[in-house]
């Protein structure tokens, strides 16, 4: 039974794609591993790679050459400085010089050593080959995928017993919905304490709060800098930044905060009819995804793309409806969506490469409809039927980003997601689970089954839906 961590599905990261930017980023870091290990990484002259699929389909407008490049020089997504990226690339476009891992210095040109292929690899979509020659002539190569979410596999998955190992001493193993609300009914548990009493079991809760804390302080800042940032975003398409805009017309004085903080309390006192509230939900949500789409940090939650759902979310408990909320409420609801996005990832995908943008933006709505439900007094079983609300109206969602970049239509996306968790969330405390039609189980299996029909097309790929109704030369 595959036991997953709140820390792999809510990971620190740089936009803008958890599968096309930050897996390519940390599989070049594992293949520079794997050289290490097997005592010939000194012994490297030339590097190539190859990008499969739909990394190589929409590779440009995720920038996962940018990614590997940086992932290949040693550099760590989480605490890489962003401002420095350009500064990087040129550097390595100008010297024609790569430092592999930030030791030893290999002729490296982009257009020629990276190489798009649009050929699909059997065993997923997102195929990326690491490819190096030897003083002595041999020639090495190692074939990674990336997942979703940030998540880097091998076909072989030559770690996946060690890390069962690692995770078999959770206590509390769940695969489906019916095991969530076993544990909880048994121990008298809601479902963060279960989820605590796992993370326990690899961390202490120190560790827990710290590793919680970054992630909710990157959310937070996500949001404040997007909501003030001017400009256009990059790529080609044109797209102006829209969470400014909207934030000025929320509150035109900024002189009431100086950081991110006081901001949280300068909301709290603004208006809050419900046109205000659908504004606010929505600015936070896009502010998040414009700092995704240029290249910021995020919280990958369960994907960069669909980033914007969860703090937005979160954010709206915590300024609108408990002004009293505090670290407590942030740590149960990142526990609470980080459960329901693992019984996708287990059950389904959460890789639009494979199902849409059902599994990412549907999982993000359904792991923060999930999530909001705990907060607002909601049983486990209310969580689930949250979370099946929210995924039930995203089924067959596609996956088709204009020019391959994550913007259009992947931006308003997430203001969508979280209006549709907030709307689930309050139609689930309404509702008796002794009378529910649709158990989340049955919901995840059948967007994994809709996941499976959908043309390929629709599956991050550009070559359906608005990415070809819609050209570059329209922008």
């Amino acid at each position: 039974m595959e036991s997953i961590s709140v820390f792999d599905m809510l990971k620190i990261g740089v936009g803008p794609s958890s599968s096309h930017t930050l897996g390519p980023w940390r599989a070049a870091g594992r293949w520079i591993d794997h050289c290490k290990r097997h005592g010939y990484f000194d012994d490297i002259t030339e590097i190539s790679v190859d990008l499969y699929g739909s990394l190589s389909l929409t590779g440009r407008g995720h920038a996962t050459d940018v990614a590997v490049q940086l992932g290949l020089c040693g550099f760590d997504p989480v605490t890489f400085p962003i401002e420095n990226i350009e500064t990087e690339i040129e550097s390595i476009k100008n010297n024609h010089i790569l430092k592999l891992n930030s030791e030893l210095d290999i002729p490296f040109v982009a257009k020629e050593n990276i190489t798009f292929n649009r050929k699909f690899l059997e065993f997923h979509p997102n195929g990326i080959t690491f490819r190096c020659l030897l003083k002595n002539g041999t020639k090495r190569h190692m074939t990674y995928y990336s997942i979703g979410g940030g998540f880097v596999v091998q076909k072989e998955r030559k770690r996946a017993k060690k890390k069962l190992k690692n995770f078999g001493n959770f206590p509390y193993q769940t695969e489906t919905g019916i095991d969530v609300i076993k544990y909880c009914n048994e121990e008298g548990f809601p479902i963060s304490e279960m989820v605590l009493q796992n993370e326990l079991s690899l961390r202490t809760e120190t560790e827990i709060n710290e590793g919680l804390k970054a992630i909710w302080d990157v959310m937070l800042d996500s949001m404040y800098v997007g909501c003030h940032t001017v400009g256009t975003l990059p790529g080609g398409l044109n797209v102006r930044r829209r969470a400014y805009a909207t934030h000025k017309t929320l509150m035109p004085d900024e002189s009431k905060y100086n950081n991110a903080t006081e901001w949280v309390e300068a909301i709290r006192n603004t208006e809050v009819k419900f046109r205000q509230i659908l504004k606010w939900v929505s600015c936070f949500a896009l502010a998040v995804n414009e700092v995704n789409a240029s290249l910021g940090r995020v919280v990958t939650a369960p994907t960069n793309g669909s980033a914007g759902v969860i703090p937005a979310v979160l954010m709206y408990y915590m300024v609108i409806e408990n002004h009293d909320a505090n670290f407590e409420d942030v740590r149960r609801f990142l526990l609470v969506s980080s459960e329901i996005g693992s019984l996708f990832k287990k059950g389904a995908t959460i890789s639009a490469a494979m199902g849409g943008c059902q599994a990412e933006i549907g999982v993000s709505s359904a792991m923060a409809a999930g999530a909001l439900t705990e907060l607002m007094g909601g049983s486990p079983e209310q969580c689930l039927i949250a979370a099946e609300i929210a995924m039930e109206h995203h089924l067959g969602l596609t996956c088709d980003p204009i020019g391959g970049l994550v913007q259009i239509p992947c931006i308003e996306r997430n203001a969508m997601g979280a209006l549709k968790a907030i709307n689930a969330c309050e139609l689930a405390l309404d509702a008796d689970p002794s009378q529910t039609k649709v158990p989340i189980d049955k919901v995840i299996a059948t967007m994994w089954q809709t996941a499976k029909d959908m043309a390929n097309k629709y599956k991050e790929t550009s070559e359906g839906g608005l990415a070809v109704q819609v050209n570059m030369s329209d922008c």
